[in-house]
């Protein structure tokens, strides 16, 4: 999905939150989820679309309604506690939609 199709899905009251998915190395990941399916955002040449942070995506979307907005680790364990690929959860926090600045 890119920005376009994501705008025209937030607008039409079809995206039920998006997650800014945080990777190792400070990279950052977009998706959105629409009846319990994840659709990660895409460049305009088809690759998948990185950030640098949540200030980045919070520009990124300023123009969009209002949506449900999560910060995601993934490995939460690996990162947190240095524990092996065994465990597999992560870590939802909720974002505010705007910056508190």
């Amino acid at each position: 999905m890119n920005l376009q199709e994501l705008i025209a899905f937030a607008i039409a009251g079809k995206v039920d939150e998006l997650n800014l998915i945080s990777m190792e190395g400070g990279i950052y990941l977009l998706e959105a989820r629409m009846h319990g399916v994840a659709y990660p955002l895409n460049d305009p040449l088809g690759k998948t679309l990185t950030l640098r942070s949540v200030e980045h995506a919070r520009d990124m979307l300023h123009a969009f309604p209002v949506l449900s907005f999560n910060l995601v680790h993934t490995s939460v364990h690996d990162e947190m506690c240095g524990l092996g690929g065994g465990i597999n959860e992560s870590l939802k926090v909720p974002l505010a939609w705007r910056s508190a600045l």
